[in-house]
């Protein structure tokens, strides 16, 4: 359950905080105030693409955070393979837009991909837009509700047959580039052979490159480098005034009168020492300098090899072990192409069992989908009727494509017939904008019913709608927010009137900015807001009786 909802700086919102309750939330005010605004921002937290401009005026960033509460055992475990654990039963999803443009998104305070937020989402809240219901006249959404209905019979077998979907096709991909004829086979193979001995010829060595490098760098900077060991060497060792010459006087210096003072004899210890370091110093100096060698023809052997491992590098890979990989590779696809044949019947077993077992599993997957449709079918209708659909017949018409999908060879399309003594018809050709509305509110509280979600957010969802069929629209949210939490905007009173928890969101403005504001209203405030949009300008005496005798209907709903 979606507990809170924190806004700030985004849009005409400067800072906002709302703590929903269990049941149907609604969420009214006057049209441009904010409230799509604040839906904007909850699918903004949840991973949603963000838009330019959302950034208040001024502002150095935004920031949206939902508080969800999860109990559900199912969710957790979801939540788990996702490396989502619930802290004290809560999720806090936090998500932060900078002034760059720049976002970032946080689940318990760890920072997280959209991806990653999205997938979390998907499992704690159900979201539906403004015009989502126009999604009902796609018809390869209509399979997407099929399986979202019969999920706990197919979550496993569709990803079964999804992987099953992936072998196939990359076996079908192989066998088709598997077409070369004879002469394009040869073609390929002296060119491949050319790649194979260039390769073997550099006779590689891993490692070979960086050694090569440390060796080309202090070559190249060899004058440098015996320059700077010559002078450190008269300066240490060799020289009249060297550090060593002096060291030694000064040892000598106060080895006499270490006799006569503890403390010197100390200080004395101590230049020993420093004079020992000097000397094995200048040993190792020595040593290095007389080892040092800077040979032309040494330098440029080691160029002229790493212009060659570098030239591979730039043909076949960044470094010895890809060029050596690569290598590896070619011989297989020589060894391929010496038995040409041999490997196209190879792939044409595999792809007729990878076949075979797309087609079983898509067998199997298409016989639960035809199982659940009657079901499915009859919650619909139900449903339907219930939002003032009368007399609706509605039928889940299956028809096999020719060719594989991730969803198998199911091809499923909603029939509908609204209207007593009309023939059953393809959706997107008899339903109105606010019939589409009715049937994806039928559809989300039927799928809401059969799964694990918790909560449901509707935008708007009586666009196109009134009367008597606004009323049966409110008294199926009120059903809804029986068993879920509804959080819904609406202009509609009689949706509004049915509130657990009513939400009113206005607008402010003086001379210097505008500011959207959400406040929980109580009974009575809640009722002159329905008297508000019933009455429109002028509140009347009337209108205030009415909007009470919604209220007291709207208790006897729940009741009944």
């Amino acid at each position: 359950m979606l507990l809170s909802l924190h806004v700030k700086n985004l849009a005409l919102i400067e800072e906002a905080e709302v703590d929903f309750g269990p049941g149907l939330n609604i969420l009214t005010g006057e049209t441009g105030a904010g409230k799509s605004i604040l839906i904007g921002s909850v699918n903004l937290a949840l991973g949603g693409k963000a838009q330019k401009g959302l950034l208040r005026e001024g502002a150095l960033y935004a920031l949206v955070e939902l508080t969800f509460s999860v109990e559900q055992p199912q969710q957790i475990q979801a939540l788990q393979e996702l490396d989502i654990v619930p802290e004290d039963g809560q999720i806090l999803m936090t998500r932060k837009l900078l002034a760059n443009g720049r976002s970032v998104c946080r689940i318990n305070s760890e920072t997280v991909s959209a991806a990653v937020m999205r997938s979390a989402a998907s499992l704690l809240i159900d979201i539906h837009g403004q015009h989502e219901h126009q999604s009902l006249l796609t018809r390869k959404n209509h399979i997407r509700y099929l399986d979202a209905r019969a999920k706990k019979d197919l979550e496993d077998r569709k990803k079964e047959m999804a992987s099953c979907y992936h072998t196939y096709t990359q076996c079908k991909k192989l066998l088709e580039e598997a077409s070369l004829d004879e002469e394009q086979q040869n073609r390929e193979l002296s060119f491949l052979q050319y790649e194979i001995d260039e390769i073997a010829q550099a006779d590689l060595q891993p490692g070979e490159d960086e050694q090569l490098e440390k060796d080309f760098r202090r070559l190249s900077h060899g004058r440098k480098i015996l320059d700077a060991l010559s002078e450190c060497r008269e300066l240490c060792s060799d020289g009249s005034d060297s550090v060593s010459d002096t060291l030694g006087r000064a040892v000598r210096a106060l080895l006499h009168a270490a006799e006569y003072d503890e403390r010197v004899g100390a200080l004395s210890d101590q230049l020993q020492e420093i004079d020992s370091l000097v000397s094995d110093f200048n040993r190792d100096l020595c040593s290095y300098t007389d080892d040092f060698e800077f040979s032309d023809a040494l330098f440029a052997e080691i160029s002229h090899r790493l212009d060659q491992i570098n030239r591979l590098k730039s043909k076949y890979g960044k470094t010895i072990e890809h060029i050596l990989d690569q290598k590896a590779q070619k011989e297989a696809e020589v060894e391929k192409l010496l038995h040409y044949e041999e490997y196209r019947r190879e792939l044409e077993e595999k792809l007729s069992v990878s076949e075979r077992a797309l087609s079983d599993i898509s067998d199997e997957v298409s016989r639960i989908r035809k199982s659940v449709a009657p079901v499915f079918e009859q919650e619909m209708i139900r449903s339907m009727k219930a939002l003032n659909f009368n007399d609706v017949r509605l039928k889940l018409e299956f028809s096999q494509s020719d060719h594989y999908t991730e969803n198998g060879r199911d091809d499923v399309r909603f029939l509908i017939s609204a209207n007593p003594g009309e023939p059953m018809k393809p959706l997107d050709s008899v339903a109105s904008g606010g019939e589409l509305s009715r049937i994806m509110l039928a559809l989300k509280t039927v799928l809401a019913e059969n799964d694990d979600m918790e909560t449901l957010i509707f935008d708007e969802i009586d666009s196109g709608i009134s009367g008597r069929t606004a009323q049966k629209v409110a008294e199926k949210m009120k059903q809804t927010g029986a068993n879920h939490q509804v959080i819904c905007i609406t202009h509609l009173p009689q949706i509004a009137a049915m509130a657990d928890f009513h939400f009113l969101i206005e607008k402010t403005s003086d001379d210097m900015s505008t500011i959207s504001r959400i406040r929980s209203l109580d009974r009575e405030e809640s009722i002159l807001e329905l008297a508000r949009m019933l009455g429109g300008r002028e509140i009347t005496d009337m209108v205030m009786r009415t909007a009470r005798e919604m209220k007291e209907m709207a208790a006897d709903c729940v009741l009944k």
